[in-house]
């Protein structure tokens, strides 16, 4: 029997506004306008306190690959509860559901990732690349080699070193940014890419990371760290020239690449990882999310066979985490990667569902005045709004439009994430084809909607070189 006491949406708001720090949230506007209290889900839909039902057309936090309500998983979860409910993994201990799930990784993961270092989030899997990453360089003798590169616009985690790793400004502008870290021109085609061939933009990015490679001196340059696309940034999508040069650069001037795939593994991009689908050979990989589909909370660092021989060398590694290789989140893990293996999910992703959203985006999007690009690929996409889209303009202030589409979703039954003024979709693997199409058709009234309520967020600026 549940010890949650019945309460309706306006009571549940009232507790939260009292009690409840919400991340990513003016808590202001969450106690005048009270927060989304989603109460159940199942599938592709979550209904919140008041009975709604909405297409969660983010899958969660970007997480939820199988829909909610799996019992499998549930089972999966219950019988290792009642079998080993904890072991750690410090001191040269660990559960046999640890063990196999570093297996299983080490055989799906691309190239020679062969050795997982468990936490709990992709901010502790990030974090602990950057340990992993400094210790080897420790012991190869070269701990001058400290700087890490990123992107503008890029997301690893909420940390306080991954703040800074990531190139969110607002972030940067409350938390700092750690004085190791530098970041980079992203291939953002919209920003970045007037007058640009695809191809161009690629290698221009790509260029442009080289040169502060050699701005700082390679000698001091530790790791480049990317995400095989930009998630939470926005859905930047790489052009074709982009990765492999990315990794020519970092190889010849012997820069560690760290490929963070915690939006982007287990399916989202139509193969098991965008490291896959990109062509990217990284050195360690970084996982979460989708490896549970958000049910229990499970990250994991993967690290290559030279960087790992090294530590194997190093003696005792002074890191870890209470509940890294949590045997209950390593049993749903393996649960979840068993259905999304044996059901197909991905193939479906990439030979149906993944090229279905992208075209019905395209179409519904095409000609639309506020509309400056459509961008994807599988599972994931974004929808790029500007005031005048033939100067590439941006709405003032920034996000204004955005807010204003993801306000008018909700009342169209629809949960999706505005990043500035673009629309963000990332809808969960078994998301059928109909509801891709009824998810897209919300997403279409609630921009016309906001377009036509009230005053326009009109004024516009021309784009700027840097954001």
């Amino acid at each position: 029997m549940s010890t949650i006491p019945a309460r309706d949406a306006a009571g549940w708001q009232r507790l939260d506004a009292a009690h409840h720090l919400h991340g990513f949230a003016d808590p202001r506007a969450v106690r005048g306008e009270g927060a989304l209290v989603v109460a159940r889900a199942e599938g592709i839909y979550v209904w919140d306190a008041d009975g709604r039902r909405l297409i969660d057309g983010l899958a969660g936090l970007w997480c939820v690959a199988l829909g909610y309500g799996r019992p499998e998983l549930a089972d999966a979860a219950a019988r290792q509860m009642r079998e080993l409910s904890y072991a750690k993994t410090f001191f040269g201990q660990a559960a046999p559901v640890a063990i196999e799930l570093a297996r299983t990784l080490a055989e799906l993961a691309p190239g020679d990732l062969d050795v997982a270092f468990f936490s709990s989030s992709g901010s502790e899997a990030n974090e602990t690349a950057v340990r992993l990453v400094r210790r080897f360089w420790q012991l190869e003798g070269r701990p001058e080699k400290g700087i890490l590169l990123s992107r503008e616009f890029a997301y690893h985690g909420s940390t306080a070193l991954t703040a800074s790793l990531g190139g969110m400004s607002a972030m940067h502008a409350q938390a700092g940014v750690d004085p190791s870290v530098e970041h980079v021109l992203p291939p953002y085609a919209w920003r970045h890419g007037a007058g640009l061939s695809p191809d161009e933009l690629g290698r221009r990015a790509a260029d442009a990371l080289e040169e502060r490679i050699l701005a700082l001196g390679a000698d001091r340059v530790a790791a480049f760290f990317g995400e095989p696309l930009q998630g939470a940034g926005g859905v930047i999508v790489p052009p074709e020239s982009y990765w492999p040069r990315v990794q020519e650069v970092c190889r010849r001037h012997d820069v560690l690449l760290v490929a963070d795939e915690v939006i982007t593994g287990f399916g989202r991009t139509g193969r098991w990882f965008g490291c896959e689908r990109f062509g990217i050979e990284p050195d360690l990989m970084t996982i979460a999310k989708a490896v549970t589909s958000g049910y229990l909370p499970l990250s994991a660092t993967l690290v290559g066979r030279r960087v790992a021989r090294r530590l194997e060398e190093g003696g005792v590694l002074a890191h870890g985490y209470t509940y890294s290789g949590h045997p209950v989140a390593c049993a749903v893990a393996l649960e979840n990667l068993r259905i999304l293996r044996e059901e197909g999910w991905i193939e479906r992703v990439s030979e149906k569902t993944g090229p279905h959203l992208q075209r019905r985006l395209r179409e519904a999007f095409a000609g639309h005045p506020l509309v400056g690009e459509v961008r994807g690929a599988g599972l994931i996409a974004a929808v790029e709004l500007s005031p005048d889209p033939a100067r590439r303009a941006r709405f003032e202030p920034e996000g204004s439009m955005g807010a204003r589409v993801l306000r008018c979703a909700l009342d169209n039954g629809l949960l999706f994430r505005a990043v500035r003024d673009s629309l963000c979709v990332c809808p969960p693997l078994v998301i059928g084809e109909a509801e891709i199409d009824d998810l897209v058709d919300r997403l279409a009234r609630s921009l016309d909607q906001a377009a036509r309520s009230g005053v326009t967020p009109s004024a516009s600026r021309a784009p700027r070189d840097r954001p």
